[in-house]
């Protein structure tokens, strides 16, 4: 393991130039205190978990002190906002600190949110406050806990500067980790300020160092394209098939690696509600849940308009064409697994939609109904469910398909298929109720609970002794939260 001192830099996004980003040094934020680190997340720069406590720790990522090899960088670039285009965005609040490459050769940015005013803060006093702060970090890691692709969070450091959102609150940073934070705006900002060059500098920077095995195509770029069209359809699956709503699918949130990216009002569904929205600022619903699945289909449009200087349109196209299939795709294979399902079966899909529209409007638990479904021989997991749904006619003629359809699966062995559902139905996920209780005692100085948050969260499929009120459904205002952009 490393000492923070051991760290080793290759900057190779800074090395850009002026044109991608500007040099900008971190204002410190007052009495820099740990809130909460991930020791998984510490792990992936080959840090000793133990640092996380020393002073010198929130020091660095409070914006105290920096390293000499580090190059802060605020990134330049553009994007389609709940369907308009802005023509410059940018780091705001954020700085990439560097780039750190650790032991098995990989590399990770460094990414301090929060850091102050950069060029692009837009008349924003460039802070993060601390319950936003606490929320990404909670999210990253507990998405990467699910297997839904996240940048990561090492760490949050607290504060005594105050900061004015709806109220006065105390300004935090969250130090997050991504292997790019290149976004689809970053292309579309050198396209439509006709900056060709720099267009052509920024595509190659991403084939060669993130897509290195699409330069052996004999189209590079479409190959490239192509996956980030694959990356995201596989993604987006995930999202919808684990009730999780980003709140803010603008052209700037989404990454060029296919991750989940810049957490703002995001929410996992409690009761099951197609038409949710998380985004308490989304008068119109674009974001809503079942309108994720489009809208990452017309991101990755607004993408393929910015490629249009390396790509034809007809073989962009082709490419987009592919992104629903293969989305159908991996969602039904992870709810096939979710109900128990290890083959495939013509009438799945619409096994699938049936019950969705059965939890649509009864107040069944998104989470807990799948976890349950495994607990006990479907017959028996079926007749205890029944009770939360409205129509029982209809969900008993659901149960019949359904334990017919198990039967046919001819998986003899329960305890098999109780793990096997287990592996894959998660008992604890990231309410927010949960994240407010939280916040609530973070503000209040008290870190404790978030840090249990993060533990539990950290091993979501696992029955955890002692940790049953976080498997529990919401109480009535828990339910009922609004979340908004500000931060």
């Amino acid at each position: 393991m490393k000492a923070l001192d051991e760290l080793t830099f290759d900057n190779r996004f800074a090395r850009l130039g002026d044109d991608f980003s500007t040099h900008v040094l971190p204002e410190p934020i007052d009495e820099p205190r740990l809130v909460v680190a991930s020791n998984a997340a510490m792990a992936l720069l080959d840090l000793d978990p133990a640092i996380a406590e020393t002073p010198v720790f929130a020091e660095l990522f409070g914006g105290h002190k920096l390293w000499a090899e580090a190059e802060p960088r605020a990134m330049v670039y553009s994007g389609h906002q709940f369907g308009g285009y802005n023509p410059q965005l940018g780091d705001g609040r954020g700085l990439l600190l560097g780039e750190v490459y650790n032991q098995a050769g990989e590399h990770w940015d460094l990414h301090l949110k929060g850091a102050g005013q950069t060029p692009y803060s837009r008349m924003g006093d460039g802070r993060a406050v601390l319950r936003s702060s606490i929320r990404e970090f909670l999210a990253s890691e507990a998405l990467h806990a699910l297997g839904i692709p996240s940048s990561r969070a090492l760490c949050v450091i607290g504060s005594s500067t105050p900061v004015w959102r709806e109220k006065q609150e105390r300004a935090a940073m969250v130090l997050r980790l991504a292997q790019s934070h290149i976004r689809f705006g970053h292309f579309e900002y050198f396209y439509y300020t006709s900056k060709p060059e720099q267009q052509k500098q920024l595509a190659e920077h991403v084939l060669k160092l993130h897509f290195p095995e699409c330069q052996e195509q004999p189209e590079p770029y479409l190959a490239m394209f192509r996956e980030i069209v694959e990356r995201n359809a596989e993604l987006i699956a995930k999202w919808q098939a684990y009730g999780f709503c980003h709140g803010v699918m603008n052209t700037d949130n989404m990454s060029i690696l296919g991750i989940t990216f810049d957490f703002g009002p995001f929410a996992f569904l409690d009761d099951f509600d197609a038409q949710f929205i998380c985004n308490h600022s989304d008068d119109q619903g674009r974001y809503s849940f079942s309108n994720q699945v489009p809208i990452g289909q017309w991101n990755l449009s607004a993408l393929a308009q910015a490629l249009t200087p390396f790509i034809s349109v007809q073989a962009l196209r082709e490419t987009l064409g592919l992104y629903l299939p293969l989305y159908q795709a991996h969602y039904l294979d992870l709810m096939r697994r979710r109900l128990g399902f290890t083959t495939a079966e013509d009438d799945d899909q619409p096994l699938v939609e049936r019950l969705l529209q059965l939890m649509q409007g009864s107040g069944v638990d998104y989470t807990l109904f799948f976890r349950r479904l495994g607990n006990e021989p479907p017959a028996l997991a079926v007749a205890r469910l029944r009770d939360d749904f409205v129509d029982l006619a209809g969900f008993d003629a659901w149960a019949d398909e359904y334990q017919a359809r198990v039967i046919r699966e001819g998986n003899g062995d329960e305890t098999q298929r109780r793990e096997r559902m287990h592996a894959v139905n998660p008992l604890y996920i990231l309410r927010n109720y949960l994240a407010q209780n939280a916040i609530q005692a973070a503000e209040s100085g008290d870190y404790t609970e978030v840090r249990r948050l993060h533990e539990v969260l950290s091993k979501p499929f696992e029955e955890q002794p002692g940790m049953e009120q976080y498997a529990q459904r919401p109480p009535d205002w828990g339910k009922h939260l609004e979340i908004s952009c500000s931060s």
